[in-house]
C-alpha cells in the first residue's frame, strides 16, 4: 500500500461544485449574515425589556455589535436614562453600553456601584450614605430591575442616587 500527497486547493473540481475557497468565502459570508441577525434580535429583546420595564424613552434604538451596545432616543428624567443603561449593561453577553440618549428633565447624575461578593444593599448604603438602614433608596432607584432587596449578585451594576 502506498499514499501518495496532493495539494487539496489545486486541480480541478470533478464533482461540478466550488471549489473549497469558494465555500470557505460562503461559509465565512453565512456566518457573518446569521451574526448579524443574531445582533439585531438581541437588539429588538433589548428594547423590548426596557419597554415591558415601562422606562420611557422617546425614539429608543439599540443596536448590538458583538458585545457592546449602543443606546439613543430622548429619556423623560436621568433617572430613566441610567436605568435603561443599566438594563442593557446587566443583561448577559453585554461588555459596555454606549449611552447615546438625551434627557428631557436634567437632574444630577447617579453615582454607580458594581457589586462584589459580600455586598448587600445595606452594607453599600452605608459606604455611600454612612447609614445601612438608607438601602430603601438604593432598592428604589433599581426598580423595576430589581424585584427584591436581598436578590443582587456579583458583577451586577447598581444606581446610586444621590441624596438632596
Amino acid at each position: 500500500m502506498s499514499i501518495f500527497s496532493f495539494i487539496k486547493l489545486a486541480g480541478e473540481s470533478i464533482f461540478g461544485g466550488k471549489n473549497e475557497e469558494e465555500e470557505l468565502v460562503a461559509k465565512k459570508a453565512a456566518a457573518e449574515a446569521n451574526e448579524l441577525a443574531e445582533e439585531a434580535a438581541m437588539a429588538r429583546r433589548l428594547e423590548e425589556t426596557i419597554r415591558d420595564l415601562s422606562l420611557d424613552v422617546e425614539g429608543l434604538t439599540v443596536f448590538v455589535d458583538d458585545d457592546r451596545v449602543s443606546v439613543s432616543g430622548e429619556a423623560h428624567d436621568q433617572a430613566t436614562k441610567e436605568k435603561v443603561v443599566l438594563v442593557l449593561g446587566n443583561s448577559t453577553g453585554v461588555a459596555s453600553v454606549e449611552d447615546n440618549m438625551t434627557v428631557e428633565h436634567t437632574e444630577p447624575e447617579a453615582q454607580f456601584h458594581t457589586v462584589v461578593s459580600g455586598d448587600s444593599l445595606s452594607k453599600i448604603a452605608k459606604h455611600y450614605y454612612g447609614d445601612p438602614m438608607k438601602y430603601t433608596l438604593i432598592f428604589e432607584a433599581n426598580q423595576p430591575m430589581l424585584k427584591d432587596p436581598n436578590l443582587i449578585y456579583p458583577g451586577q451594576v447598581l444606581r446610586i442616587p444621590r441624596l438632596d
